[in-house]
């Protein structure tokens, strides 16, 4: 039996255990509530029509509307004067002023210029084909101009200049309009009548003459030093499948693929990449065992970020001394590309940010959120700053994200392709045309010449031919 001391310090302990459960409650019921007003404001935004625009509340103290003044942005203040004026037009000055009716006398001249589009029209041009049939083999022969595109040759067949197709691929695949925008605007704009699916089977045609330059792109990608992959998600036929995008400075490679893995990803980069590889923490990308690997900077921060938002208590140390360590490498390697560190003091911060890091990592977490982010960060330990090792690497995937950007505006404009040819014809000219932009190449002057040359022109010798002399 126990004694009445031993009842009641039972009893103690027991109201004890019972006050500390009906905190817990309190603390999960208030936790309950505040998930259910979140759940509650998600699915009655979802149902609002600019949902899918809104950004939250808006911010106490906005930036004022509208744009600043172009000097403003380290730009020139004015348009520079055009070299030519294709017209003149004498504007006589008032004899009267028009606000006191007071005499005016004439000083001189001012020069001022308009710039606008002129009439566009159609430009037909009619080829009159010399033919014959060769007596060896009976094939038919066909003359040919390089001013032609190559299309079929069909008598009296009427087709889609190269200009034409390189402003509806432009359109299309950079500026995500649809074909039945496309043309119309190619009537309202030229008065040019052409049908959605005549748009269509002209830009598969146009993917199969470009393909030779799109496997060099590839060849590229795979010999590049540096790559920045992203993936995102894309519809081909009412099916899930994945767009991917592997970029560097100088190059870019769309790819359209059933799936999300290695073998999807060695289809572009190859089996034996040995280059550096710049990405986020998905695990397809360390299968590469060859390359070199540098994690995404951002990512983590914005998962720091996202953790700080919930963490209570002391769960909030962790990640907000991960945030602080990432926090400092970026500011070394500014101080780095600013000229004020180099050399043996460098290599010191970096060291410096490796121990930190590594005291950090060797603690004891007993938060969930906090052992998850602790465990990716050890695998990624000796990844996370290269950056300041090498100059040519770059602390994020921005150039993937930045890249893989206009797809994801396509596919919400055009939601994706319906066929397995489609998705190889948007992957080549998106290949091709993002390439052009990295060169600061206008896409309606290189593509009317790639069109137009009986033989696949390669990358190299088409920015040599425009280069300016």
């Amino acid at each position: 039996m126990p004694t009445y001391e031993e009842l009641l310090e039972e009893n103690a302990e027991l109201r004890r255990r019972l006050a500390e459960q009906e905190r817990q409650n309190a603390a999960l019921k208030r936790r309950i509530a505040d998930l259910e007003k979140l759940i509650e404001e998600v699915r009655r935004r979802g149902k609002r029509q600019a949902a899918p625009f809104s950004k939250g509340a808006p911010s106490a103290d906005p930036k004022p509307p509208g744009r600043k003044a172009g000097d403003q942005y380290g730009q020139q203040a004015t348009r520079p004067r055009p070299e030519r004026a294709d017209e003149t037009v004498e504007v006589p000055c008032p004899l009267y002023c028009e606000h006191c009716q007071g005499k005016v006398v004439l000083q001189g001249k001012a020069h001022q210029y308009q710039v606008d589009l002129p009439e566009i029209r159609p430009w037909t041009t009619e080829f009159i084909l010399h033919h014959g049939k060769c007596s060896q083999c009976g094939r038919e022969v066909v003359g040919r101009d390089a001013r032609q595109s190559s299309q079929s040759f069909r008598v009296g067949n009427v087709q889609l200049g190269p200009g034409v197709l390189a402003l509806a691929a432009w359109l299309n695949k950079v500026a995500g309009l649809s074909y039945g925008k496309i043309a119309a605007l190619l009537k309202q704009l030229a008065g040019l009548s052409v049908s959605r699916s005549a748009l269509c089977r002209a830009l598969l045609r146009m993917s199969k003459r470009l393909e030779p330059l799109y496997d060099e792109l590839k060849a590229k990608i795979q010999s590049s030093p540096v790559v920045y992959p992203d993936e995102t998600g894309w519809r081909e036929g009412g099916h899930s499948v994945w767009m991917w995008i592997f970029t560097n400075r100088r190059e870019t490679v769309y790819s359209i693929e059933p799936g999300r893995g290695y073998d999807q990803a060695s289809e572009v980069l190859g089996e034996g990449f040995a280059g550096v590889l710049v990405a986020d923490g998905w695990a397809s990308y360390q299968k590469f065992e060859e390359a070199t690997h540098q994690t995404c900077l951002a990512h983590l921060l914005r998962r720091c970020e996202e953790m700080l938002e919930k963490a209570t208590r002391g769960a909030v140390r962790f990640p907000r001394r991960v945030k602080e360590i990432l926090q400092s490498a970026l500011e070394v390697r500014d101080q780095r590309d600013e000229g004020k560190l180099s050399g043996e003091a460098l290599e010191k911060a970096r060291q410096e940010l490796e121990l930190q890091m590594d005291r950090c990592l060797s603690g004891r977490f007993t938060n969930p959120d906090n052992r998850r982010l602790a465990q990716h960060l050890i695998r990624h330990q000796e990844q996370l700053f290269l950056f300041l090792e090498r100059p040519d690497v770059e602390a994020t995937n921005w150039p993937a994200e930045q890249g893989i950007r206009p797809a994801v505006i396509n596919r919400k404009t055009s939601g994706g392709n319906r066929t397995a040819e489609g998705s190889q014809a948007q992957a080549v000219l998106m290949s091709v045309l993002r390439t052009l932009q990295q060169h600061q190449l206008g896409a309606l002057e290189i593509l009317p010449q790639l069109l137009r040359s009986p033989q696949p022109l390669k990358l190299d010798a088409l920015l040599a031919s425009s280069q300016p002399p």
